[in-house]
Formats: C-alpha cells, sequence, structure tokens
C-alpha cells in the first residue's frame, strides 16, 4: 500500500468560481486517505469575499500571490505576497478581495477537514471591516503573523542589518547538507496541531532517505527536485505538490542547476525526539549487526 501522493500543477482540475468569487482546489484531503493534513490552493477575486466563519481545526496559510484583506477580532490586515499566518481553532475570521488581481494563498487545514460533518466550519456573525494595515513584522503584538521572502533564504543574508526583525531563533535558519530551512508557523507561533515552513536546496542539496511519524505536504516554488516516496521517484516542479503520509520513505535531491524551494508542512508537530528516521542509519547498524555475526 502506497502511502503518498503526487499531483501534478498540469492536471489540477478546474474549480469554478463560488457566487461570492472565492474557490479553493483541495490538494490533499480526508478523500486521500490523510489524518492530520487539508492542504489546498485558494483564490479569491478582487471584488470577492468569503464571510466570517470558525473551523473545529487549525488554518495557516502563506500568500502566494496578490493581495487580500483578511478581518479577524483583533483588527483588518492588508496581505501581500510572502506573509503568512496563524487562524487559531475557533478564532472568527473573513476574507476579502483587494488589489488590481486575483488573491492567491496555500492553506493547510489540521487536522484534516472531515466532509461527514459539513467540513467543520460555521458561519458567525459578521466581523467589522476596519481600515486595514499591514503586518509590522518588527512589533512584538504580531503574534500570529509574518513575513518571508526568497531572500531570507539565503545563509550570507542573515546579518542585522538585513533581517526585518531582530536577530532572534525566530529568524534562524537551519543549514545542512546543501538544504536551508526557515520555520514559518510553530508552537512558538501559537499553532498546536501542524507547522509551515520554507525549504531551499542549492543545486548540491540532497536529503537521504527516511520517514517519520507526522504527515508531510510540499508545494514547489521554485526550480526542480527529485523526489523518492516508498521507492518510487517523481520530478516535481513548480506547482506541483506531494504528499507524504506517516512511515512513507522518502528524500529528495535538486534536479537543476539553481536553487529548488518548497513551501512544506507537518501535521501533527513532530515529536520532541525521533521525529526522524534515516534510512542509512539504520542500514549501518543492520550491517555493523552482520559483521559481528
Amino acid at each position: 500500500m502506497t502511502n503518498f501522493l503526487v499531483r501534478r500543477a498540469e492536471d489540477a482540475p478546474e474549480v469554478a468560481y463560488d457566487p461570492h468569487g472565492f474557490r479553493r482546489r483541495t490538494v490533499v484531503g480526508e478523500a486521500d486517505g490523510s489524518v492530520h493534513t487539508g492542504f489546498g490552493i485558494c483564490e479569491l477575486r478582487r471584488d470577492g469575499v468569503v464571510g466570517a466563519h470558525v473551523h473545529s481545526y487549525e488554518e495557516t496559510f502563506h500568500i502566494l500571490s496578490g493581495t487580500v484583506l483578511l478581518d479577524v477580532p483583533e483588527g483588518s490586515y492588508l496581505l501581500e505576497e510572502g506573509d503568512y499566518g496563524l487562524l487559531p481553532t475557533g478564532v472568527p475570521h473573513a476574507w476579502r478581495g483587494a488589489g488590481d488581481t486575483v488573491g492567491r494563498w496555500a492553506d493547510m487545514l489540521a487536522p484534516v477537514p472531515r466532509a461527514r460533518y459539513g467540513h467543520d466550519t460555521r458561519a458567525v456573525p459578521a466581523l467589522p471591516e476596519r481600515e486595514p494595515v499591514r503586518i509590522d513584522v518588527r512589533d512584538p503584538r504580531t503574534r500570529s503573523f509574518g513575513h518571508v521572502e526568497p531572500d531570507l533564504m539565503d545563509p550570507g543574508k542573515q546579518s542585522q542589518d538585513l533581517l526585518a526583525v531582530s536577530a532572534s531563533m525566530r529568524t534562524a535558519l537551519l543549514v545542512y547538507s546543501g538544504i536551508t530551512v526557515k520555520m514559518m508557523v510553530d508552537g512558538d507561533l501559537g499553532a498546536v496541531a501542524s507547522t509551515m515552513f520554507m525549504v531551499q536546496y542549492a543545486p548540491d542539496g540532497v536529503a537521504g532517505t527516511h520517514d517519520h511519524p507526522f504527515e508531510e505536504t510540499y508545494l514547489i516554488l521554485e526550480g526542480t527536485v527529485d523526489a523518492t516516496f516508498d521507492g518510487e521517484r517523481h520530478r516535481l516542479g513548480v506547482g506541483d505538490a506531494a504528499w507524504a503520509g506517516a512511515g512513507c520513505v522518502h528524500g529528495f535531491t535538486n534536479a537543476g542547476r539553481g536553487p529548488v524551494r518548497w513551501l512544506e508542512t507537518q501535521a501533527p508537530q513532530p515529536p520532541p525526539r525521533h521525529s526522524y528516521r534515516f534510512t542509512r542509519d539504520w542500514d549501518y547498524l543492520r550491517e555493523a549487526l552482520e559483521e559481528k555475526h
């Protein structure tokens, strides 16, 4: 039984806008065997609206292009490409179109919405439409939102004068084996059911095969990557997406001459220990034990 899926951008089904100018294409959902991951691509026309509502799941998002307005109890925000944020379970929110083009974002819903319960969403009284403000990542009161750009994935551009906020673990890059990782949404931002982060591979970037006790989703934003899932190799390009269920053995290699970059999510959140199980290490142990016999 395979425990993964690959979604090609060229094969994405056409989804009609609803009467209010919104549409969402499900990339990963309950029908795919997912337990913790509801991942999709949302679009809102400039005159579109999504009325105030609440979910029985946690929602995180990353703006891919265009601009949108988000209304939450504490205010209204103008969101642009590169912004991301967290909408905790049960928090009322509404979306409004803005700008001259369609607003487009990726969303992560955790745990997976259950179709048999109406996708666990309920309409609530309208929120005030206040004058929208931009996200100020330097303001310590900005607790649920952030911003990331491709330049922030460059280890050479992490000096204090180039960072948007004070240097801290929130701005840290994890760098290893030609790979850089920039955390976006996690427990520090208030998430409890999932994480969202940006991953970039240099031309020589490689991650050996491994698996996890949680589900992962990958949306390719730049470049080309060779991905292996349970022994099957797939070449993924911009707009393609993949999902690996818990226990799916997977690995990645940059297949191009430039960087490859993708948005990644995990659900549930990784445990404090043993969140990675690398094939290479357990093969080493097996061979070491065989040599002794």
